[in-house]
């Protein structure tokens, strides 16, 4: 009777834990601001963006409470993929390299985050990148 107590709940443990544990990519934000480092959205000067994929699928955008723009549901796949930021201030291609993670639950993780183009002023700041804007 202990052994199939035992099995069982060793089987259960083992199907909760793969059904229930996804680690998704971390959240990727972007500051637009200009040489002055004011922000572009909240003085007005960025009023159109959007970001689309190397398929031209429409990657869904979240504007922050502090005005910064959160990419939702990228890096979830294994190699590199290419976007293009588009507003009526500039567009600005960038791409993500991503890969799945190697723990204890399936996921993947954002590798390198590479932005392409001539006159681009990108920051890496904590927890979001700062792009100055002209």
């Amino acid at each position: 009777m202990k052994k199939l107590l035992l099995f069982l709940l060793l089987v259960f443990t083992l199907i909760n834990c793969g059904e229930g544990c996804y680690n998704a990519p971390q959240t990727i934000a972007f500051k637009f601001v200009n040489s002055n480092d004011e922000n572009l959205i909240t003085n007005g000067a960025l009023i159109t963006y959007s970001v689309v994929d190397e398929n031209q699928v429409q990657v869904q955008l979240t504007k922050t409470s502090d005005d910064m723009i959160i990419l939702e549901n990228v890096g979830a796949y294994n190699g590199t993929k290419n976007y293009k930021f588009y507003s009526n201030v500039k567009n600005i291609d960038f791409s993500i390299q991503s890969s799945e993670f190697k723990g204890g639950c399936d996921g993947y993780q954002i590798n390198k985050l590479t932005f392409t183009g001539i006159n681009i002023d990108v920051t890496d700041e904590k927890g979001y990148y700062k792009i100055v804007l002209e």
